[in-house]
């Protein structure tokens, strides 16, 4: 109860406070789309570090050594947690936009952090938007960000699985030719879902697999590159595809 007590006040005091900066980014946004990108990026990545820290994970992570540094990458996570978020984005070496589904932007001042950070907001009862939120993602792509989906679409509650991948995620990669770098999330759910509304100590392991580049695929691994992917991911947890 104190570590959900705790990362609530952390959250919110972290809002308020930092509701100046948020204005004065998002003034200077209009003429210098790039600003933000300066503040916002370190200063996020540092509040999810110490969120970590106040939720009492151990996190281990494998393979950040195999991230491109000299390209925007497609990430494609499992999804078991709010937290995943949290965990993975205060790892990336670049600034990054997250897919992320629409009810986050009603939450008042995470919803401008997020619009600093170049993050989307998907309605997945819209097929037309979704398309439109993929087509944002090519052109953020081009223009340096690395992007991430959870190409799950949704939070799994079985650790032991994996849902199907959304194909459509992956034409970020294939559209524009950035590597994939699946994500293997392992313990997430242990945080907060698995006991709600309680955050628990726990641990949990981020591995990075290999890049996937998609012009180096063969033609019929490239035509169901979401399976693909998938089964890269199921086989690093020790889980059937």
């Amino acid at each position: 109860m104190i570590r959900t007590v705790l990362i609530i006040l952390f959250l919110a005091v972290f809002l308020i406070v930092s509701l100046p900066v948020q204005l004065v980014l998002w003034l200077l946004s209009f003429k210098w789309p790039k600003a933000p990108d300066h503040v916002s990026y370190p200063m996020v990545k540092w509040a999810f570090r110490v969120a970590t820290v106040i939720a009492g994970t151990k996190l281990t992570v494998i393979g950040e050594e195999r991230i491109p540094t000299d390209t925007p990458v497609l990430y494609t996570p499992n999804h078991r947690s709010f937290f995943d978020t949290v965990f993975t984005y205060s790892r990336v070496p670049r600034p990054t936009a997250y897919l992320a589904k629409k009810e986050t932007r009603k939450v008042p001042g995470l919803n401008i952090w997020m619009y600093l950070m170049h993050c989307l907001f998907l309605d997945r009862n819209d097929i037309k938007q979704g398309l439109q939120c993929i087509l944002k993602c090519i052109d953020l792509a081009k223009d340096g960000y690395s992007i991430t989906i959870f190409p799950e679409g949704t939070r799994n509650h079985d650790e032991g699985t994996l849902l199907p991948f959304h194909e459509g995620s992956f034409k970020v990669a294939t559209k524009t030719g950035i590597p994939i770098v699946p994500v293997a999330i392992t313990g997430s759910g242990n945080v907060f879902e698995d006991h709600l509304p309680y955050i628990k100590k726990t641990a949990v392991t981020i591995e990075y697999l290999d890049p996937i580049y998609p012009d180096k695929l063969d033609p019929e691994d490239l035509k169901h590159i979401g399976a693909y992917t998938r089964a890269k991911i199921a086989e690093a947890m020790g889980i059937e595809a």
